[in-house]
């Protein structure tokens, strides 16, 4: 195998591997935001991934955003809008289901809550996929647009090309706007500084007039939402059926974990992480053991830095 050959591979999975990343790193805000305001540790957040995969395709294809926006933007606009949708579902299962598990509700008692939490997200995750295999059925499904066949060639060198694919080079530049408006969200407005105060004491926060009620609504809420806006563009690359969730939701778990539990933008950077160590794989292992390489570069990180790379022991969001 000649050098520009060795180099074009490197290269491309580089490519690849920066633009699954941030999208892993999008799911991974999702279940951290969750996690870092309501230390609620949600089995659930990978059906809500699927969820924005299926909200969607409906609006794409039945309400006619493909149509009206052309299947390009289109695919965009019906991602973010499969996020809203979910955003609502978000906020509507946290008053049926998890507001009376939550937060000063169950101060105090053993486990804080815990031990119902983790049983009904679990249950949550069970109900809404085979929800969703009543519903949609088993059939993969996908949003059909040209993109996810087309690249654009960038040129290296003379001998050597850059194959960028349409559809995951628009959704990675569609994540970086979407984290960075939830990095912005969270540091710079009145809300976000709510759901701050709210992670870090919610006694106290109660005290300063904080409703922390409201905030953990908004917490699981968008938690849910931003992970279906990922679903919604890895939809327009990926076949997906009802049970895709549990090909992403350990992904997730594992990227919030390396990028610091309760650290928001540490885990955009540790789903980054995870999308570079499973193309760079390739190169020299089997596709079939991308996982474990992840979960060996994982168990070595932890055991250096049990914070993860990029938290702080203190750090909540």
């Amino acid at each position: 195998m000649s050098a520009s050959v060795i180099v074009e591979n490197i290269l491309q999975a580089l490519y690849t591997g920066v633009v699954v990343g941030c999208i892993y790193g999008l799911m991974c805000v999702g279940l951290s935001l969750i996690f870092g305001v309501m230390r609620v540790i949600n089995f659930a957040q990978g059906e809500f991934l699927m969820l924005g995969m299926y909200a969607a395709l409906f609006v794409f294809a039945q309400v006619g955003v493909g149509a009206l926006f052309g299947p390009g933007f289109g695919a965009v606009v019906a991602s973010l809008l499969g996020g809203v949708i979910v955003f609502a579902i978000g906020a509507v299962l946290y008053d049926l289901l998890l507001r009376p598990v939550t937060g000063l509700s169950v101060a105090g008692t053993e486990g804080e809550g815990h031990y119902p939490q983790l049983t009904l997200t679990l249950g949550l995750s069970l109900v809404l996929a085979n929800g969703g295999l009543i519903l949609f059925g088993s059939s993969p499904q996908t949003i059909r647009t040209p993109l996810s066949a087309t690249a654009w060639e960038l040129p290296v060198t003379s001998d050597i090309s850059l194959f960028l694919n349409k559809a995951r080079t628009v959704a990675c530049i569609v994540t970086l706007v979407v984290a960075f408006a939830v990095a912005m969200f969270i540091n710079r407005s009145r809300h976000g500084k709510i759901l701050r105060a709210a992670a870090d004491n919610a006694e106290a926060a109660t005290y300063m007039g904080i409703r922390v009620t409201r905030a953990h609504r908004l917490a699981f809420a968008l938690g849910a939402g931003i992970s279906a806006i990922a679903g919604g563009l890895v939809a327009t690359y990926y076949p997906f059926q009802p049970y895709v969730g549990l090909e992403f939701i350990i992904v997730m778990y594992a990227g919030v974990v390396l990028g610091g539990m309760g650290s928001v933008m540490g885990a955009f950077w540790g789903g980054l992480t995870i999308g570079l160590v499973q193309q760079l794989s390739t190169l020299v292992l089997p596709q079939q053991l991308q996982n474990a390489t992840i979960f060996v570069v994982f168990l070595l990180i932890i055991l250096l830095r049990p914070q993860g790379l990029f938290g702080r022991n203190v750090e909540r969001v």
